[in-house]
């Protein structure tokens, strides 16, 4: 007897509150669900399952020039897959696919000479889709930009304590992450997949330099900084953005900042970076051991998320030792007991004071947004981890609090 086909179907549940934050994120095909996941990894109440469901029919598409009959009512990228090509969360072999709700356009293939997101577009009859190819204009979803007084884990102390509540930075926030973190307090901006009323369509690295050229005309400020989401998921969008912005910003001020989880950075990313105009990076590094860091990114997959959590900590050595007098950097280490220790803590800092004491460090006070319930920790039990940290011996270690920056 032959094997009934079947494809994943969204499916409301009773949590749903009708915060229709599904719709924004990005749904496809509000008449017929194609199974793309987007709502089911971003909807804030886990209202939303997907079960399986058999396949009405076939359609033919053409693939790198060959005929090919797919499931209809799916996903391209999931087409693609049943064809035998290879999706990563981690950019080896096969197409990178790493968030999965379309904000980043790392997955993009050309649909009829256009370029789409695999992981979101619909399969339809006769498409004609391209897998190999040059790509002449990258694209990335850009949730806003604005200025900020606060920096991020890339930005020195003494800036953040000099800026005290005035702007200090100017900031782009793009929308995509490979993260699926239960306290995520980028969460709106991390699950979109759809243009912000802010912004509009995804830009062109071009066109997002040319609107922070703009703004830092308006406010005067020197650093500009590029987050997320995840910032660094779509590579060859990231670096032209960085070479971009050092090109219209010629001037020994600039400071051309990356906040980022690390967990992409293998070394010639990093090379690339730097040659383009990096100067400055922030590595919010979650933990030291696998089992709280993936109760921290909520990657459940504990092979990836070992990979992740390598190549982040990699990144940080690599960086000290080959760029330490060009690029500064920062960390960042969380920390809430509800997922952590201070012992835990300390090994972290034993380790980054083991590649460099100098390494400016920040505790991160995490709290319970999207999903999460934590409570956020009280600055007296945030300046005990900072006491932790400074007893590792680093140098430069100060903690983040409801209250503000405390340093000792």
């Amino acid at each position: 007897m032959a094997k009934v086909m079947k494809r994943l179907v969204a499916i409301e549940t009773s949590r749903c509150v009708h915060c229709n934050f599904c719709k924004v994120a990005f749904c496809p095909s509000t008449e017929e669900c194609i199974g793309c996941n987007a709502c089911y990894i971003a909807c804030p109440f886990q209202a939303v399952e997907m079960v399986e469901k058999p396949i009405d029919g076939t359609i033919t598409i053409s693939v790198d020039g060959k005929e090919a009959y797919v499931p209809e009512k799916i996903t391209v990228k999931r087409a693609l897959e049943t064809l035998g090509y290879r999706f990563n969360q981690f950019p080896d072999e096969g197409i990178f696919a790493p968030c999965e709700v379309g904000g980043c356009w790392s997955c993009t293939v050309k649909i009829d000479g256009e370029s789409a997101r695999s992981c979101v577009t619909p399969i339809r009859e006769g498409m004609k889709i391209e897998t190999q190819y040059e790509e002449d204009v990258h694209r990335r979803l850009i949730f806003n930009y604005s200025a900020h007084p606060a920096g991020g884990v890339g930005t020195p102390l003494k800036i953040k304590q000099y800026g005290m509540g005035d702007f200090i930075e100017l900031v782009c926030f793009t929308c995509g992450c490979n993260f699926r973190c239960p306290q995520c307090q980028n969460w709106t901006i991390a699950y979109r997949g759809k243009p912000s009323i802010n912004v509009g369509d995804p830009r062109t690295p071009i066109e997002a330099a040319a609107i922070m050229k703009w703004l830092r005309g308006q406010y005067g400020l020197d650093r500009m900084t590029i987050s997320g989401g995840e910032c660094t998921l779509n590579r060859p969008w990231l670096i032209s953005y960085i070479r971009e912005m050092k090109r219209l910003n010629p001037d020994s001020n600039v400071r051309l900042h990356i906040d980022t989880n690390g967990s992409l950075l293998i070394p010639d990313y990093i090379d690339e970076l730097v040659d383009a105009g990096m100067t400055d990076i922030g590595i919010d590094l979650k933990s030291l051991e696998l089992d709280t860091f993936i109760k921290i990114t909520g990657v459940t997959d504990r092979g990836l998320a070992e990979r992740y959590l390598k190549t982040a900590w990699q990144a940080v050595q690599y960086i000290n030792e080959r760029y330490k007098e060009k690029i500064f950097l920062g960390i960042g280490i969380p920390y809430n007991q509800g997922f952590t220790t201070f012992d835990e803590i300390r090994r972290a800092g034993e380790e980054i004071a083991r590649i460099d004491p100098e390494i400016q460090v920040c505790l991160l006070d995490y709290r319970g947004i999207y999903r999460s319930k934590i409570t956020q920790p009280y600055p007296d039990e945030m300046r005990v981890g900072l006491g932790v940290l400074k007893d590792c011996g680093l140098r430069t270690a100060f903690c983040q609090t409801m209250d503000g920056y405390i340093v000792s």
